[in-house]
């Protein structure tokens, strides 16, 4: 017995080991002969490894082993329901759980966390196989399981149903990390911060992953100087960083400028040998790119192994924003090249790209090819980027022509698009144009700040002030508000944000005094020329 024991094992640890379907099955064949006619359930081993591999070729396998097996327990029926749960396979595992109930077999604690994380695949197709699931949970008894409980927060939250997830937490007597950090990440995911930081607050004990949590929440809000506080915090606690960590704050870092603490990052991922992780370097790429530093992203790049479509969005984006339109494109062609299929992130780019070195005709010519060649039906950010790509080369009509016949009127586009067109009009002075624009918005009932303020200043630089006055009382009608300016700096790693108008930073005066004065030396050294 014991014999059998130790050869079992030596078989497992092999089995792991496994780099192709044909090493797999030579040890199932070593079973077959030796084995399962002394124990049946000898294959449940095997069959866990094979099933949870993320090997597609591995899960189909196991599938066809499973389905031909007359002898299933528990252990095996749990191991299909994971293997397909994280397969993204949502309705094989579901099935598979009611094959379970229909073979005789009770679920136990470990069936109901990857059957809850199939269910949430579904959502939002639908919602009601959820709620079975968590109505078998009462029944068996494992409505207090902290693991189940956990899965059945994360279940709600992307359910977007905060209300019983909360009711949930609340009930659940003992309530480990996992369960807390659960509950924050949901609420950070519905945008509510605020009680995202209440919790994480009240927690009284926390690990990396309810660190990642708040700070993505906060990411995701673009409270970014409250990421790079919190990253300070955590390391004051002497946590260290996972990679989604790193990612938030190096977020933060291409948001903020801040290419210091950027620097940091990069240097921390090659003492920690993160380096290979390719979300962690794509986040690289971006922050680089958005201070400034292309070279720099260029060679974070180039050390990507196996570039997915997220990689060479953040390069070619990097070098569009950079100015240098030609090595987008070129790198967009390399992309082709490598088999990489491109997404509507990718056109967004390489349109950008082609805008700001008005080179309309390659811009058009994408547009076109984005859904005859690529299968990728424009949205309303690339018709937006179109308005844009033609309106700045100063083709006013062809633009107005364009939202009329290709996007059905001024009612389908949004402020990106009205904005892009009044601007064009302001700085080419086609007041005839804007005019006509401004009209169709008022008559569609759209009235945004910033398409106002554009058609207001129009209509005052062109000396039609009776307009003007009609621009001025709308906004004033309307309650407008135009966001004020923002600019960030980084000084000495510590980032530093102006609001135009604000006069709340405790230097706010000296600031203002050395501005002043650098205002009068410019003014001299004209005066001198």
């Amino acid at each position: 017995m014991i014999q059998k024991t130790v050869e079992n094992n030596a078989l497992v640890s092999l089995s792991q080991k496994c780099k192709t379907l044909n090493q797999l099955k030579q040890i199932h064949a070593h079973l077959l002969k030796s084995h399962l006619p002394v124990n049946p359930y000898a294959i449940a081993p095997l069959l866990s490894i094979a099933a949870t591999s993320n090997d597609a070729s591995f899960l189909s396998y196991a599938r066809s082993v499973f389905e031909h097996f007359r002898h299933r327990n528990i252990f095996m029926y749990n191991t299909m329901i994971r293997g397909h749960a994280q397969s993204h396979s949502p309705v094989r595992a579901i099935l598979c759980y009611f094959g379970m109930l229909n073979y005789g077999l009770v679920p136990n604690n470990y069936t109901f966390p990857p059957l809850i994380k199939a269910c949430t695949f579904s959502v939002p197709s639908s919602k009601l196989i959820g709620r079975l699931v968590h109505a078998h949970i009462v029944t068996f008894g494992f409505s207090d399981d902290p693991f189940v409980v956990s899965a059945l927060i994360e279940y709600y939250s992307v359910a977007q149903d905060m209300g019983t997830a909360r009711l949930l937490f609340d009930i659940t007597p003992k309530k480990d990390v996992v369960m807390w950090t659960a509950m924050t990440d949901g609420y950070g995911k519905m945008g509510d911060v605020a009680n995202a930081r209440l919790l994480f607050e009240e927690m009284p004990e926390r690990n990396v992953i309810s660190w990642s949590a708040i700070m993505a929440a906060y990411s995701r809000a673009s409270d970014f100087k409250e990421v790079l506080r919190l990253f300070k915090k955590m390391q004051e606690t002497g946590i260290k960083p996972n990679e989604s960590v790193l990612v938030s704050v190096l977020t933060a870092c291409a948001h903020l400028g801040a290419v210091t603490q950027g620097l940091w990052i990069h240097s921390y991922t090659k003492r920690h040998n993160l380096e290979s992780n390719p979300i962690l370097a794509t986040a690289l790429v971006d922050m680089y790119s958005k201070c400034g530093c292309v070279e720099s992203a260029l060679l974070v790049f180039n050390t990507i192994p196996k570039k997915d479509a997220g990689a060479w969005n953040a390069m070619i984006s990097g070098v569009a924003m950079n100015g240098d339109a030609m090595k987008s494109l070129d790198l967009f062609g390399e992309m082709i090249t490598t088999g990489t299929q491109p997404t509507d992130t990718t056109f967004v780019a390489v349109l950008t790209a082609c805008t700001h070195a008005k080179m309309v005709d390659q811009g058009l010519k994408l547009f076109e090819r984005m859904d005859t060649i690529y299968g990728i039906v424009p949205k309303l950010e690339h018709y937006a980027c179109v308005v844009d790509l033609l309106a700045r080369a100063g083709m006013l009509e062809e633009a107005e022509r364009f939202i009329e016949e290709k996007m059905g009127g001024f009612s389908r586009g949004d402020a990106n698009i009205w904005g892009a067109l009044q601007s064009a009009c302001r700085i080419y002075g086609n007041v005839e144009i804007g005019n006509r624009v401004w009209k169709k918005l008022i008559d569609i009932g759209v009235v945004d700040s910033g398409t106002s303020v554009l058609s207001y200043n129009m209509y005052r630089e062109a000396g039609w002030e009776m307009d003007a006055k009609k621009v001025r009382k709308t906004i004033s009608d309307s309650r407008l508000k135009k966001k004020p300016g923002c600019s960030v700096i980084e000084v000495s790693g510590k980032v530093e944000e102006f609001l135009a108008g604000d006069l709340c930073h405790s230097q706010a005066q000296e600031i203002c005094k050395t501005l002043d004065s650098l205002s009068k030396i410019i003014n001299l050294e004209d005066w001198v020329k």
